[in-house]
């Protein structure tokens, strides 16, 4: 079987030819300087070489070394598995290089998978781009319109061949790069800037979107969006000083010689409203303005604070201001929200110097325009390419929302009923001072998150009001947040270091008072001294409070959240260890006492107070740094239904479980409704029944007697042993 193999050879200049030895060999006409050899081989002489000479007709300039080329055919006698007339045939992942489509300049590369050859990577270029490429080399000021419209034809007439290749739309960001650099040298006029923004046009349209993604996800050409908005900077500074506008399907451009201190202008874009004013402004100023509507399916995503992750969109409009030899210090934009989804809204500005989107000198205001709620205002400093940055990243979910109201809901209640429940039993819970300190704890616990929840909800209004948050209204909610968050973390440390102090240490004796100044001094000193601490070393408004998410610490600018972050972990780590520790020590404790009760009941206890601190307060701000770094709507709902259900976690476990503690609640509340129904009776009795009264006084001193009695056989047991105590009442 014989097979043909294509030999293609190309000048610019001059006519070229094969040089062969077989008469079997065919040639194409010539096309565009082009010729091409077509060779058979058979299954012959598989062990011997071909050589063929591609030169140029030329005598004279055949000696020279660009006079001729040799190109050297290997054969082989292999099995081939890829087979293909053009391509030729070739082994399982061999890769090779084949030419592009007739029109078009460069290659394809293909490799050999699975029998047939696949097209990995396409380099063409149409030659009518690759031959303006070669004549801006040598760019001279005077050839720049001609250059431009030639360029503004040969894009217009291959749109879609355009659009649609990575490569050359690249090539032409690199045309209109050098010509804007070239064009610092001339004054440019409304018909060069006309054909400059027409080709602009096609390179941003919506059909070019995918050629778009492929270039900036690729790191040999994430730069040719920004080459771009660098080319359109360069060139806009250099108009003329005359009015003019040029309006394509999704750029508008305004040149205006300012003839008062005011400038205001609307863009007049389908689907924009884009409002632009600069309230002080030098009189007879020229000022160029150029919207762009599909600019942000262009221009990269990321801002200084997260280069290395795109979880930012642009969410409006791209604005360039160029303002000829003038410094603007107050300017401000009313944006269109194009995606009503997202949320922590940043006014920011391309910086190339950190090559990324930057909000240093801009700020967001409310909405000034009463014909659209949905926008946002920015007011800058500073002139530059602007545009408005808007993140998934708070989980704006109506779903996720109505779980944490709900949540915070069900734990304020049940903290409520957690101290009324301490009211009720606190007289025959504390008899004993390991008892007492244990329900101070609680109690603590208790109206620390009760308080931090309230001030949650005030700050959560805030932010809902307004965005990004006001720090004058944000502020405080988040100092108390904090203070009272970090309160809850040290109580539960002083409950665990109790717990270590009775059963370990069961030599050491301290007062009650002693207990409760140790205990108040780090419950609450130590989470104010850390929250002052954090307000003095933050402060500024960007960087104590979060201006992107809700009211809370700030985190991408100062990291003040760490204020928080590292004694909560600490604390847990910390109630881990002492609980472990404790563990071990009774279970060493108890081996000759396996049959004794409160050795078993201070076991449960035990079990309790890690499946509190360990697993739910653990994993809750385990799923919080998770959602500092994650977008993913299952760790932000998980994180808000652990969070928001502290409270009834702490009513669950650490009041409902406890034995002693139902025991009480069960002897007051019948012993009430005992006497609730004593008064009844007696009253509707009448003077009568003394002998049913005399039958219910006793049965109620009989009452008082048992409770009695049971209260003092507890605090006895108590008293006989002080590990069991701890752990019974821990």
């Amino acid at each position: 079987m014989e097979r043909t193999i294509e030999l293609t050879c190309c000048a610019t200049k001059y006519d070229v030819e094969w040089t062969t030895t077989t008469t079997a060999d065919q040639w194409t006409p010539p096309d565009n300087g082009c010729i091409t050899l077509k060779h058979k081989i058979g299954h012959t002489n598989c062990n011997s070489n071909e050589s063929f000479t591609c030169r140029l007709k030329i005598l004279a300039l055949q000696d020279f070394s660009y006079g001729h080329r040799t190109v050297e055919i290997q054969k082989v006698d292999e099995e081939f598995p890829c087979k293909n007339i053009t391509l030729g045939d070739g082994k399982d992942s061999a890769i090779l290089t084949g030419t592009c489509e007739k029109g078009k300049a460069g290659k394809i590369t293909y490799q050999c998978i699975s029998q047939v050859w696949r097209e990995i990577s396409r380099d063409c270029i149409l030659k009518v781009i690759k031959n303006i490429e070669k004549k801006v080399e040598n760019l001279v000021p005077q050839d720049i319109p001609l250059v431009v419209a030639e360029l503004s034809i040969a894009t217009k007439n291959n749109t879609k061949e355009i659009t649609q290749s990575s490569e050359t739309v690249k090539t032409i960001v690199e045309i209109l790069l050098r010509v804007a650099n070239v064009s610092q040298k001339i004054i440019i006029n409304q018909p060069v800037m006309e054909d400059f923004l027409k080709t602009v046009d096609i390179l941003v349209s919506t059909s070019a979107i995918d050629t778009w993604k492929n270039l900036n996800n690729d790191s040999r050409t994430d730069n040719t969006s920004t080459a771009l908005l660098s080319a359109i900077e360069n060139i806009s500074s250099r108009l003329t000083n005359a009015n003019f506008r040029i309006i394509e399907t999704s750029i508008e451009l305004n040149r205006t010689v300012t003839n008062s201190t005011f400038y205001r202008g609307i863009s007049s874009l389908p689907n924009s409203t884009t409002e632009i004013q600069i309230p002080e402004i030098p009189v007879f100023t020229p000022i160029t303005i150029i919207v762009f509507t599909t600019l942000d399916n262009v221009l990269p995503t990321r801002d200084t604070s997260n280069k290395g992750r795109s979880n930012v969109h642009i969410n409006g409009d791209v604005v360039v201001v160029k303002v000829d030899n003038k410094t603007i210090n107050n300017i401000s934009f009313a944006f269109d929200i194009t995606n009503s989804s997202l949320g922590n809204p940043q006014c920011v500005f391309w910086n190339f110097n950190l090559d990324a989107w930057d909000s240093t000198g801009c700020e967001v205001k409310p909405y000034i325009s009463k014909g659209n709620e949905t926008g946002k205002t920015c007011e800058c400093n500073h002139t530059t390419s602007f545009s408005i940055l808007m993140s998934p990243f708070s989980i704006k979910h109506i779903a996720l929302a109505i779980i944490t109201y709900i949540g915070v809901s069900v734990s304020m209640a049940s903290l409520i009923l957690c101290l009324i429940i301490e009211i009720i039993v606190w007289k025959s819970m504390t008899r004993n001072d390991t008892s007492y300190m244990r329900h101070v704890s609680i109690v603590n616990i208790a109206v620390s998150l009760l308080i931090a929840n309230v001030c949650f909800i005030i700050g959560a209004a805030v932010a809902d009001s307004e965005q990004p948050p006001s720090v004058d209204r944000c502020s405080p909610a988040v100092f108390f947040m904090h203070f009272f968050y970090l309160a809850l973390f040290f109580w539960m440390l002083l409950s665990a270091l109790l717990l270590f102090y009775r059963t370990v240490m069961v030599l050491s004796q301290m007062s009650r008072a002693k207990m409760m100044a140790i205990a108040f001094i780090v419950g609450y000193g130590a989470p104010l001294l850390i929250a002052v601490i954090t307000v003095a070393s933050t402060a500024g408004p960007q960087n104590y409070i979060s201006n992107r998410n809700a009211c809370w610490l700030n985190w991408n600018e100062s990291k003040a959240l760490l204020a928080f972050l590292i004694p909560a972990l600490t604390i847990l780590a910390i109630n881990l260890v002492v609980l472990i520790v404790v563990l071990c020590k009774m279970l060493r404790r108890g081996v000759g006492a396996a049959t004794q009760p409160d050795e078993k009941h201070a076991l449960v206890v035990i079990a309790r107070c890690v499946a509190i601190l360990t697993p739910i307060f653990g994993l809750t701000w385990g799923f919080g740094i998770g959602t500092m770094v994650s977008q993913d709507l299952g760790i932000h709902v998980v994180f808000a239904l652990l969070n928001s259900l502290q409270g009834f976690f702490i009513l669950v476990f650490g009041m409902l479980l406890d034995s002693k503690i139902r025991e009480a609640l069960a002897g007051r509340l019948s012993l009430r409704n005992l006497t609730s129904s004593n008064r009844t009776r007696s009253t509707s009795a009448g003077p009568s029944s003394s002998s049913g009264l005399g039958f219910f006084q006793r049965m109620r001193r009989n009452v008082y007697n048992v409770s009695e009695a049971s209260a003092f056989s507890a605090a006895t047991s108590s008293h006989s042993s002080s590990g069991s105590d701890t752990l019974v009442n821990a």
